[in-house]
């Protein structure tokens, strides 16, 4: 997907890019490359899958929930900054909060936030299992997303602790998503979600499948939950 490529699809959803907002993908991008020569940020690299596979991937959950508004939002485990600061760039309004365990991706998001001239964006070196339990940021955010980071019976462990009561938790996910829909079900209902809809739909081109799933938080997490650091990936709820 070239960059007319990338504007037009995303036209056709209804959204319009500026020159500005062009410019900025631009800069991520070219930030993205060099740094990753220095640390392992992603394996593609090649401009037209990039714009395709994080630029793009990263928007289509906006074709499903309306990020044009001030919405506070949470991205767990965002590596490179996907998909909270394509969406950033896209709906400016947005209050982005990325948090992620290793230090070197915090230096990055930070430079590269200043070079795209982000405002209102933090960047926390934390653990998500901490992070949870921490009383300024536990249960405040309308939304809180992840991409790639966990099976679903282990993300929702680690982000539903920090969606507020009304708000929504959003998991980008791949192929093969049925399964782990049917295995978190229990894990869900225990954190204070309900599974509100599962979005499945084909990226362009290459016409990979993709699924965005939109959990609302209808009460309050338990306060045993996140467990200790690694304990929900080596013992999912089930």
């Amino acid at each position: 997907m070239n960059k007319d490529q990338f504007r037009d699809s995303l036209k056709e959803k209804g959204i319009e890019l500026s020159e500005q907002q062009m410019n900025q993908f631009d800069t991520y991008y070219r930030v993205l490359v060099e740094w990753n020569e220095k640390m392992n940020l992603t394996a593609i690299t090649d401009e037209q899958e990039v714009y395709l596979k994080h630029f793009y991937d990263s928007i289509t959950a906006a074709f499903y929930v309306n990020f044009d508004q001030p919405l506070n939002v949470c991205d767990v485990g965002a590596g490179a900054g996907f998909p909270s600061l394509p969406l950033k760039i896209v709906y400016p309004s947005l209050k982005v909060t990325i948090v992620d365990s290793l230090n070197k991706r915090i230096t990055f998001l930070n430079h590269l936030a200043n070079q795209l001239g982000l405002e209102n964006v933090e960047f926390i070196h934390d653990r998500a299992e901490t992070f949870g339990k921490n009383k300024r940021y536990r249960e405040t955010f309308d939304v809180v997303t992840a991409r790639a980071v966990a099976r679903m019976s282990v993300l929702s462990e680690l982000c539903l602790p920090l969606v507020k009561v009304g708000g929504d938790m959003i998991a980008l996910k791949a192929a093969q998503f049925k399964e782990e829909e049917t295995d978190a079900r229990k894990a869900v209902q225990l954190l204070g979600g309900q599974w509100e809809k599962v979005h499945t739909f084909y990226l362009p081109e290459e016409e990979s499948e993709r699924n965005i799933a939109i959990i609302n938080k209808v009460k309050p997490t338990p306060k045993t939950y996140p467990r200790k650091p690694g304990t929900p990936n080596k013992s999912p709820i089930s």
